[in-house]
């Protein structure tokens, strides 16, 4: 499963609960960067010389992370992708890694299941520029949508509450640009696919879990050789 939406869309809340409900792992490509680097993997070591000198890690090297990431035994019943792909061309190639035998004994995987949250602009900037955290305890608050008991003060810790740099009204546009044009072509690839499935961001928490497993069930439940894209 991958998870489309822009900051401040709720895709980690949701994510936690569909690995909850299915018991499947979260793989975040930011933690397995940091692994590899720990470890001095291989991969690690050339990504740590890419950093150091202010490059980008190049697709192949972030695939071939992927890639002996979910050849791993706790993934053969499933598994969420966490910034991963970001591209077009990262999704060929993770389209083409299921597409093999990654698991013995078990027919290729099938494509990603593709939820993309649509969510209102203004409902965005709302739930960032109103988040809030506790500096000690790290508990986030939201002034608008869940507030603490006394304004700007933690409930747990009674520490003064920070806005992150990251979460002001002019930073947040900028991220949200940037996210509409990376993020564009790459859900294009997969409504093409049949694959991507649009889910309501809008609504209650509980209400976008109900249709993310949905989405989940259907494409489960679907014919082989079937594509089964939601609109």
């Amino acid at each position: 499963m991958i998870l489309l939406g822009p900051p401040g869309a709720g895709k980690g809340t949701q994510a936690k609960r569909i690995v909850e409900r299915y018991d499947i792992p979260q793989i975040s490509t930011g933690d397995l960067l940091r692994d590899n680097v720990a470890r001095g993997t291989e991969l690690g070591r050339k990504a740590k010389e890419m950093m150091a000198r202010g490059e980008l890690v190049p697709d192949d090297l972030v695939n071939r992370m992927v890639g002996e990431r979910l050849v791993q035994a706790d993934c053969a019943r499933g598994f969420i992708l966490d910034g991963f792909p970001r591209t077009v061309v990262q999704a060929q190639w993770l389209d083409r890694f299921l597409a093999g035998k990654i698991f013995e004994n078990q027919k290729p995987c099938d494509p990603p299941v593709v939820v993309q949250f649509d969510v209102d602009y203004n409902s965005l900037l709302e739930r960032l520029t109103g988040r809030r955290s506790c500096p000690t305890c790290g508990r986030i608050y939201n002034i608008h949508t869940q507030p603490t008991r006394v304004p700007d003060v933690c409930d747990v810790d009674g520490s003064k509450l920070v806005m992150r740099n990251d979460d002001r009204r002019e930073v947040i546009a900028e991220r949200l640009k940037a996210y509409e044009l990376q993020t564009r072509p790459l859900a294009a690839y997969y409504r093409r696919r049949g694959r991507l499935v649009h889910v309501d961001g809008d609504l209650d928490v509980d209400s976008v879990t109900v249709q993310i497993v949905e989405a989940i069930e259907r494409f489960r439940n679907a014919p082989v050789g079937t594509e089964s894209g939601g609109a």
